[in-house]
């Protein structure tokens, strides 16, 4: 995707606008990352139990993050919380009883939290031009981020559990009924938000 010349602010530099060159723009970026990745976390505490791989709310704030911070900061929120995971944390959705650090990222979720960081870009990059000012530009965001993720996600499952099992089933389809909710949610959620600030 093509650079904007002139990208537009993204929410978070609006409603937290940074100073360049300024010492506290490290500690502010620093913060939003953090803050990222705890949500991230708690996000993958809100699930239902599916084999092989759970309903979190996880890719509603991988995307809403990517879109709100933009490429840079929202790649670096989701790496962060990924970094803490491979570290041992418990902050995957099912650790620590399914496992924890690099053995549990090459289990059947792997793909999917790989998918997180191109997905946050991609909603970043999108954003950059404007998408989540308005209804149908969220929804098409969101919709291009769930592609990357189920991408990343089903091409990791067939090669974990088998390419001979119900892929599409058990790692994508599934998942779309609360796919539209979270859209739904992220489409009214960013627009309204943007129109707060104006």
């Amino acid at each position: 995707m093509k650079r904007p010349a002139n990208p537009s602010p993204t929410l978070a530099a609006a409603l937290w606008p940074a100073t360049v060159a300024s010492p506290g723009q490290a500690v502010r970026a620093a913060l939003l990352v953090l803050a990222g990745a705890a949500l991230l976390t708690v996000s993958a505490r809100a699930q239902i139990p599916f084999w092989p791989v759970p309903v979190t709310m996880q890719t509603f704030v991988v995307l809403v993050l990517g879109m709100a911070y933009g490429p840079a900061l929202g790649v670096a929120s989701v790496a962060a919380y990924l970094a803490a995971g491979a570290a041992g944390l418990p902050v995957f959705a099912g650790t620590p009883e399914k496992g924890i650090g690099l053995a549990y990222m090459l289990g059947p979720t792997g793909g999917y939290l790989a998918g997180f960081i191109a997905a946050a870009w991609v909603a970043g990059r999108l954003a950059q031009l404007g998408w989540d000012r308005r209804v149908a530009g969220t929804v098409a965001a969101m919709v291009a981020g769930n592609l990357l993720i189920y991408a990343c996600g089903l091409l990791w499952l067939g090669a974990v559990i088998g390419w001979d099992k119900p892929l599409l089933k058990v790692g994508m389809l599934l998942f779309l009924p609360g796919d539209a909710l979270k859209i739904a949610l992220a489409a009214a959620l960013l627009p309204a938000v943007w129109r707060w600030r104006r």
